[in-house]
């Protein structure tokens, strides 16, 4: 993240989609290093410092800290983080780097006028301006003149389309695939320094103590940096390239263009796919002070239960698209699939077997050879197929669809009018269910998945055939407002 200001709710959603995927892996069974971080240098952060009556340092460090908390709080599973300000792990890795495109021929130096844009933290073409203001940004870009190293990227554009073009390094959606595909067309050689005296808060440029690195030169080797590019050590061996890098739409061409024309410069592989999420509107209207509408992650938290945040962003917001919140709609899938759905499924079931098995039933693998009807609440070839697509909502989607299906077979055979012998089957494939969503939604919502193996008496995890179900005084998932 980049640390300008503190963790917003869109940093919130791809931390919670990274998550998803890491442990949809593990639960496949693969062994997963999963980076998260933070990006701490550039004009845009030396600024918003100063705006606070801070060093920058000290401004860096309480963002991190907030990042590192909601991570947290939201029970990120990420096996390390970095900070671009780590001078032991981070700046010898950049340093390298940067004396290996050096060592390439790729990259000289030269005057250079034209227009800055601070939120890019990249020189953007005056034919891109709107007014003379950045697009995105809707602030005016800024025009200087100054001596800088310039990256050869015009080099390597041919071998990146190459590369993307026939799904070696992967984008998804499709449709950013073409859009990367058509910014190739003219892609130009990078600014890759800025003139310390303009931005002393960075990375010395190495040999060359009057510039600075360029943010995106510094920020993209954090990939290679947390896992030991500087030694070159058996991590970065086993390790790189990543199997996924998780981004928002907004810096697509520095990840999709830049850092792999960097990558193949440096003689080292790029990465496998590229993942590229939306931004999330409030009511329709994209998030900005000026309309006092900024959703911050704290506020979800200190409203709902953490899980009911990573429920929410992970469901009503598609995976690569933009997406909208409100509080009412917040409420609403709380109370309607959360409260009503997930919780009363398991919370009658749970009660069930208290009162009409004496408090202990059987779970029992292949059910759905008992009631063959129920096949579809154990066929999962819909949630892993959206899960390999990077559509994180439409796997969740399927999973409620299975606890729709279960509360429907619980009302169809009224298990609170039946004796004991019909209910023993009739519980343990309702038992069954419950187990096969609660691994389901193991991605998406692991501390709701443990409680509701808890709540059944169950060792998270341990739903086996012949596990005994036994409920541990039965309350709300996800107690009603």
């Amino acid at each position: 993240m980049y640390t300008n200001a503190g963790p917003h709710i869109g940093f919130a959603l791809e931390m919670l989609q990274a998550d998803a995927i890491a442990r949809w892996r593990r639960m496949r069974g693969d062994e997963v290093t999963f980076l998260t971080g933070t990006d701490e240098h550039g004009t845009k952060i030396a600024r918003a410092a100063a705006d606070a009556g801070q060093e920058p340092r000290a401004f860096v460090d309480d963002v991190a800290r907030q990042v590192w908390e909601l991570a947290e709080k939201l029970g990120i599973s990420n096996t390390d983080f970095i900070r671009t300000t780590d001078r032991e792990r981070h700046w010898p890795a950049a340093q390298k780097f940067w004396q290996k495109l050096a060592e390439s021929g790729d990259l000289y130096k030269k005057s250079y006028e034209g227009f800055y844009c601070v939120g890019h933290e990249a020189f953007i073409r005056e034919s891109e301006l709107e007014d003379g203001r950045c697009p995105l940004h809707k602030r005016p870009a800024e025009k200087v003149s100054e001596e800088n190293w310039f990256f050869a990227l015009s080099r390597y554009t041919g071998k990146v389309r190459e590369l993307i073009a026939s799904d070696r390094l992967r984008i998804v959606p499709a449709t950013r695939k073409q859009e990367v595909l058509n910014l190739l067309d003219d892609a130009d050689d990078v600014s890759f320094s800025r003139p310390a005296e303009q931005l002393s808060w960075g990375i010395p440029v190495p040999g060359d103590d009057s510039q600075t690195m360029y943010v995106w030169a510094d920020a993209l080797t954090n990939y290679i940096s947390a896992v030991g590019y500087a030694a070159e050590t058996a991590d970065f061996r086993a390790l790189w390239p990543a199997d996924v890098h998780l981004i928002g739409k907004d810096i697509l061409r520095f990840h999709a263009i830049l850092w792999p024309a960097m990558l193949l410069s440096a003689g080292l592989e790029v990465p496998k796919a590229v993942y590229v999420h939306g931004f999330i509107n409030v009511e329709g209207q994209k998030m900005s002070k000026s309309l006092g509408n900024i959703i911050s992650p704290a506020d979800l938290i200190a409203k709902y239960d953490p899980e009911a945040v990573r429920y929410f962003l992970l469901r009503e917001i598609p995976s690569t698209d933009d997406g909208d919140f409100s509080w009412e709609r917040m409420a609403q899938r709380y109370e309607s699939d959360l409260a009503n759905a997930l919780g009363n499924l398991v919370q009658r079931v749970a009660t069930l077997v208290g009162t009409k098995l004496d408090g202990n039933a059987v779970y029992r693998a292949g059910v759905h050879g008992i009631v063959p009807e129920l096949a579809d609440v154990f066929n999962d070839e819909d949630y892993h197929r959206a899960m390999e697509q990077f559509r994180l909502h439409d796997a969740l989607g399927a999973t409620f669809k299975k606890v729709d299906m279960a509360n429907a077979y619980i009302n169809a055979q009224e298990p609170w009018k039946k004796g004991r012998e019909e209910n023993e089957v009739i519980l343990a494939v309702a038992s069954a269910m419950i187990g096969h969503i609660a691994r389901l939604l193991g991605p998406f919502m692991p501390r709701t998945a443990e409680r509701i193996a808890k709540t059944l008496g169950v060792t998270p995890g341990e739903w086996k055939d012949g596990t005994e179900i036994r409920p541990v005084g039965p309350k709300p998932l996800f107690p009603r407002g």
